[in-house]
């Protein structure tokens, strides 16, 4: 059994145990409702209704296990598995690796090696992304391991722990070493990928500051402090300076220097959806964006 468990104090006598759910650990409806008619809630090892009204010392235990399945085919794909505990997976996904299968990628995909892994450690899990990446795309990837772990990161992910970096090398050298661009990002075509710098757009926010300059090229560290699709591609070309390798936003011929975007999610930070505790994760720059590097310094 996994659960959560919470000791009332004198400051909630007399609240019914949904509101106490709802408005003090800040569970959603969703998964007070479906954990209620789970009967994975109880009080003082009884299972109770929400109307159930509290008393100082009263245990609440809430079972965040329960049978699940997703119609993802179990892989034996080898995974990099940067930091793992009964709740979250965080995996360092190689370059060239779809996240979830889709209608051209039914399988190879994280997705796919992650129900494998699952299963082979007896675990009844399925896989909930509470970050992605594009396929061409390498780095850090946060995954919840149950409907709790899930809720508890959506809700946290705009709080100021909630932090994701990344490494990019772009062509030419930027004239300001370090700052923000904050420009909104807007999808002209729904049938098309590519997105554009447009006042119709959402508000887009990206730091960035440059690492290293090379001759051609700089290696910059980027914070996203929103998270739209292709934020950091889209933002750099809008500059001048688009990501070596990215054939999408740059007219530039790459062959020869890499073969994918050179972009790589490195750093994650967030708080743990149990304890609170803030995690705080790296993954090194992948083997071709420091060939790349070597190749602009020399």
């Amino acid at each position: 059994m996994n659960k959560v468990t919470f000791i009332v104090d004198e400051n909630s006598k007399g609240r019914k145990l949904k509101d106490y759910l709802k408005n003090s650990a800040n569970f959603s409806s969703r998964l007070i409702r479906g954990a209620a008619r789970g009967c994975r809630i109880s009080v003082n090892g009884k299972v109770v209704t929400l109307r159930y009204v509290l008393a100082p010392g009263d245990k609440i235990e809430f079972d965040v296990e329960k049978e699940e399945s997703q119609n993802i085919e179990p892989e034996n794909i080898p995974l990099e598995i940067v930091y793992e505990d009964t709740d979250i997976i965080v995996v360092n996904k190689r370059p060239f690796m779809v996240v979830h299968p889709t209608k051209s990628y039914q399988s190879g995909t994280l997705a796919n090696g992650l129900i494998y892994y699952f299963r082979v450690n007896g675990e009844d899990c399925i896989v909930r992304l509470v970050s992605r990446l594009d396929m061409n795309t390498s780095g850090l990837i946060l995954v919840a391991k149950n409907q709790f772990a899930h809720m508890a990161l959506a809700r946290d992910m705009h709080k100021e722990e909630f932090e994701k970096k990344y490494l990019a090398i772009v062509h030419g050298n930027l004239e300001e070493k370090e700052g923000v661009i904050d420009e909104p990002i807007f999808k002209p075509d729904e049938a098309g990928m590519k997105r554009i710098i447009d006042e119709r757009g959402q508000e887009s926010v990206t730091h960035y500051k440059v690492l290293e300059s090379c001759g051609s090229g700089d290696l910059v560290e980027l914070t996203l402090e929103t998270g739209r699709t292709h934020q950091i591609r889209v933002h750099l070309a809008h500059m001048g300076h688009p990501l070596f390798g990215d054939t999408l936003y740059s007219d530039a011929d790459d062959e020869g220097y890499i073969d994918r975007q050179a972009l790589h999610a490195y750093g994650l930070k967030f708080p743990h959806p149990r304890t609170g505790e803030v995690i705080s994760l790296q993954a090194g720059m992948p083997e071709d964006m420091e060939e790349l590097m070597h190749k602009l310094r020399s």
